[in-house]
């Protein structure tokens, strides 16, 4: 399990805290509690396992296994009545059938085994613009028109789809996926699963409507929305984008960062015993706080039926149209919004009188990585430098805290120590960390930093008979399998991360070895965009990048972080931005390129390169 998940919480109450059964599976089994998100790589075997079982997954995820980790049987959540029945009826067979135990022991480790094979798709050639339209094939018929996100629940705000198809429609003028888009950022930005007081999003919406969340954060959403809605701002010029990018880095630095300037996991969805109840309120708080003000607050938040949730308490929800209720109450929009400011920092104290929210406070490298790109995003499309600075510091407290001798990294840190060896995703998110930071603020160190890891990936996780990278390092025990890691969800995959990386750091380096096995990677993915569109997103941003055009822009002179900052504000997803403030001939780009006296702009597309300019708006002519 893990330490947000409430399921989990109540599976624990009611059996693992319970003498008797504690008792019982003290007696028959040896129990062991794995924090997965410590250990993803045993969560990934048993939820394999448990996965080829039942057909389905999730936590708390419980797996029975031989002495040597082969998993027998397994399943999530049980009552109390009936984990014992399981206890019972597991520890009789186990006893008294050894035989079958083993039997289904030997067949899920093949099932495992095979579940992770990766077909090494021979080249075929260049990539065309049809392989892309693919992955739009079954995806768009599972899109909510009239709430946004997808046409299920629960509901995921899922935000790697939502910057591959903001890009797509981009490249494609596509009007339809655009209004899908900002009709998803803006119910998701009103709803319940955002914090409409502080800040951040929850984890997901168990309705339609994104009114009732499970309240947990985790600073894995709250990252990749940062970045998502810092886009969607700089693309479509909507203030409720940057309002909502801003709110959340100010809920980031205020909840979620430890006193040395590290990024913690979670927060817990429950506070006091109960779920969301350090979100929610009555109306009688709100008239007791807030007085004459109270009815104005009433009807921005909708506590009405429309935020209406269980036991008098209200979720809040923003309303969609403030001119409306400017109207309703005779002020201007200007004086609404500043008296709902106000209310906000009187129930945001109130609020913190209130039992918080378990805090998870380990911090793990891959999400404190997403989180430096988060703050890369937001600073340069939202002008804010102050963000890429904090970047900067944080990213090189990582390094500093969660990087071994021989340079190699560790996966978690906490109170002065860290530990585990850092797997696939931590070296991916932290090489794109590394990527964004030289983008933003011209330091080619950064750059040459996240070479030096890419290499220690190839030689330590990827594996040439399938082409992809394993998840855990070649040097660490194998748990039953090695597994590889390609579909995105929640977080994408750690393999398309790096063959994203890979295609990049190639650019950079006009190292052809890298391209080779980006392109490679995704060759042996393709063939599944058909069917599992909203599965391979990240995949899908890649193949964008090779049909291209990408466009290199170059800055070069004393003025280049300056003239940088104005570029990078723009909705830009296919370049790839250097800049520096000296001469360089060690970077591919940079060579021959500085002119004393001068800061240039150049703009390239292939091999074939515009004439220098020296200001942003004529560069912007070019590029677009």
């Amino acid at each position: 399990g893990y330490s947000s998940c409430h399921w989990c919480h109540v599976m624990e109450h009611q059996s693992f805290e319970d003498e008797e059964v504690a008792r019982y599976m003290n007696e028959h089994f040896i129990c062991i509690k794995v924090d997965r998100e410590e250990h993803p790589d045993v969560d990934q075997i048993y939820m394999n396992a448990v996965q080829l079982i039942t057909g389905s997954g999730g936590w708390p995820l419980n797996c029975f296994a031989l002495p040597d980790g082969r998993p027998f049987y397994g399943g999530t959540y049980f009552p109390k009545k009936q984990w014992m029945d399981v206890l019972k009826q597991v520890a009789h067979l186990y006893e008294n059938e050894y035989s079958r135990v083993l039997s289904y022991a030997q067949n899920l480790e093949k099932g495992i085994q095979k579940s992770e094979q990766v077909i090494k798709i021979a080249d075929m050639g260049d990539f065309k613009e049809n392989d892309l339209d693919r992955i739009l094939n079954n995806w768009v018929n599972h899109l909510d028109d009239e709430e946004g996100g997808p046409d299920r629940t629960p509901k995921f705000p899922l935000p790697n789809n939502y910057r591959f198809l903001m890009r797509y429609a981009y490249k494609t003028e596509d009007s339809i996926i655009d209004e899908h888009i900002k009709l998803t950022l803006n119910k998701m930005a009103f709803g319940g699963i955002y914090d409409q007081l502080g800040g951040g999003f929850a984890r997901y919406s168990t309705d339609r409507h994104w009114k009732v969340p499970h309240f947990e954060k985790m600073l894995y959403d709250n990252a990749q929305l940062i970045s998502l809605y810092s886009e969607a701002y700089a693309r479509y010029g909507d203030e409720t984008y940057k309002r909502v990018a801003e709110e959340s880095l100010e809920f980031i630095q205020r909840e979620m960062t430890s006193k040395e300037g590290l990024f913690y996991s979670a927060l817990d969805a429950d506070s006091d015993g109960e779920e969301g109840k350090y979100y929610v309120w009555t109306k009688g708080e709100i008239d007791s706080i807030l007085g004459q003000d109270a009815a104005l607050f009433a009807d921005f938040y909708q506590m009405d039926k429309t935020g209406l949730w269980e036991n008098g308490n209200y979720i809040l929800m923003r309303h969609d149209n403030p001119s409306v209720l400017a109207e309703k109450y005779d002020l201007t929009v200007e004086q609404l919004l500043s008296t709902i400011k106000k209310n906000k920092a009187l129930l945001m104290v109130e609020r913190e009188k209130r039992v918080k929210p378990g805090l998870d406070d380990k911090s793990i490298l891959s999400w404190n990585a997403m989180m430096v790109s988060a703050l890369c995003d937001a600073g340069a499309l939202l002008g804010k430098k102050v963000y890429i600075d904090t970047a900067v510091s944080v990213m090189n407290r990582l390094l500093d805290k969660m990087q071994k001798p021989d340079n190699s990294l560790w996966h978690t840190y906490k109170e002065g120590k860290a530990k585990i060896n850092a797997f696939l995703d931590d070296y991916a998110f932290t090489i794109t960390a590394l990527i964004r930071l030289y983008q933003t603020t011209g330091q080619r160190e950064y750059l040459f930093k996240a070479k030096e890891l890419a290499a220690y990936s190839i030689d330590k996780f990827y594996d040439n008979h399938s082409g992809m990278f394993f998840y855990t390092n070649r040097d660490d025990k194998v748990l039953v399998a090695r597994k590889t890691e390609i579909f995105d969800n929640v977080i994408p995959s750690s393999n398309s991360q790096m063959a994203r990386n890979l295609f990049y750091l190639s650019d950079y380096f006009d190292d052809e070895q890298y391209r080779k096995i980006s392109k490679q990677m995704l060759l042996n993915v393709q063939d599944k965009f058909s069917q599992y569109g909203s599965s391979l997103s990240n995949w899908g941003l890649l193949m964008m990048d090779f049909l291209g055009p990408v466009k290199e822009v170059v800055i070069c002179g004393k003025n280049a972080q300056v003239l940088g900052a104005e570029l990078q504000q723009n909705y830009l997803p296919n370049v790839i931005w250097a800049q520096s403030r000296k001469a360089d001939n060690e970077l591919p780009l940079l060579r021959d390129r500085f002119v004393p006296g001068k800061t240039l702009i150049y703009v390239c597309v292939g091999q074939r390169c515009e004439l220098p300019v020296d200001n942003a708006q004529a560069a912007m002519e070019i590029i677009r």
